[in-house]
């Protein structure tokens, strides 16, 4: 609905939206335009060159994704805001990933949902002003439906996204979630953040499995992140041993990005570690049971793989490792799991622990 706000009073709502994000726990908030053409372009090419993988739900949803006024009628705005997601009592992450006996989760995934964490807030952002300013139309999502939200964000000034495709703030880095409330408020819109990445490349080599094809081209089919957590099948055989002992998720291309010497960890409490997931070991985590699963991975990003995918990735991991006696008996005893993938990547995994050499 329309609002009958003047424009000194849209003005004094966007000063007092600053201060309610900041006392919700956000970094930092920028209001954009809907307009998002050049965007939703390069939406469309990527998809027609099949970049998505398995991900059909990109390509469904065709331009919803890139214009918010046909998700969400009678959108005008989208604030959108940051959080750091860090974990503030996470192992250093090289650490994790130089030990092949360790299970390396993304940092973002090691405590409480992000999803609940952000929502919550945004809903409470989109109370406090209506209650302060009267109500007004608006719908709050992180991750939750088709939204462009790296543009929008780009757009509403929070900052750029690099060659790797992840949003980059010159004082914060990458380490952050992103989260928008879309408004019938014409707020006045900020300036869109300039891209500093410069001559820089240095994520481009780090992936693993260069899923970053060019600067700004990411191919999902070869990233670690979708192989992991979007992928529902057998990963490729070939992709497998690039994996390492990534078992959720993959930060390398952040991992070297300089502007993350800005980046903090999270302030917020739930971005805690949780069941020492920052550096636990992959025998330990391949003998959880699916109701250990179920129970550990309770209000955790984890949650949404599923107990059959979990395994498959851990299984991967420890064909990966150094070869020893506890990674083959693991492996063996679930040498003929019921479920197929699994069972695949079990016996691909002994196989590779086979061929490794044993130790000194």
């Amino acid at each position: 609905m329309a609002h009958p706000l003047t424009a000194d009073e849209l003005l004094a709502l966007r000063a007092r939206l600053d201060e309610h994000a900041r006392a919700l726990g956000f970094d930092q908030v920028g209001v954009a335009g809907i307009e998002l053409p050049e965007d939703e372009a390069n939406l469309e090419r990527w998809l027609g060159e099949a970049r998505h993988g398995g991900m059909d739900y990109m390509a469904r949803h065709g331009r919803l994704r890139s214009r918010p006024a046909d998700l969400v009628p009678g959108t005008l705005r989208v604030i959108s805001l940051r959080m750091a997601s860090g974990a503030p009592d996470a192992a250093p992450p090289g650490r994790v990933l130089g030990d092949g006996r360790k299970g390396y989760v993304a940092r973002y995934a090691l405590g409480r949902d992000y999803h609940k964490i952000l929502r919550s807030r945004i809903a409470a952002l989109a109370r406090r002003l209506a209650a302060e300013f009267g109500p007004f139309g608006y719908r709050a999502f992180v991750d939750s439906a088709p939204v462009m939200e790296k543009p929008l964000a780009r757009n509403a000034g929070l900052g750029w996204i690099g060659k790797h495709t992840n949003l980059i703030n010159e004082r914060a880095g990458s380490l952050f979630m992103l989260g928008e409330l879309f408004t019938d408020l014409p707020l006045p819109v900020d300036s869109r953040a300039k891209d500093r990445c410069g001559t820089c490349s240095a994520c481009i080599p780090a992936c693993p499995t260069g899923a970053i094809t060019a600067p700004y081209q990411l191919d999902a089919r070869r990233c670690i992140s979708y192989l992991t957590i979007e992928h529902h099948g057998e990963i490729p055989e070939t992709l497998r041993p690039l994996i390492g002992n990534r078992i959720f998720g993959c930060d390398d291309c952040q991992l070297v990005c300089p502007w993350n010497k800005f980046a903090r960890v999270a302030a917020e409490p739930d971005f805690r570690v949780r069941h020492g997931l920052d550096a636990a070991d992959l025998v330990d985590l391949f003998g959880w049971s699916e109701s250990e699963y179920l129970e550990r991975s309770s209000g955790s990003a984890l949650r949404r793989l599923g107990y059959r995918r979990w395994l498959r990735n851990i299984a991967v991991a420890l064909g990966n490792a150094p070869r020893s006696a506890e990674a083959a008996a693991a492996l063996a005893a679930r040498r003929d799991d019921p479920d197929d993938v699994v069972r695949t990547h079990v016996r691909w995994a002994l196989a590779r622990q086979d061929l490794r050499p044993g130790p000194d």
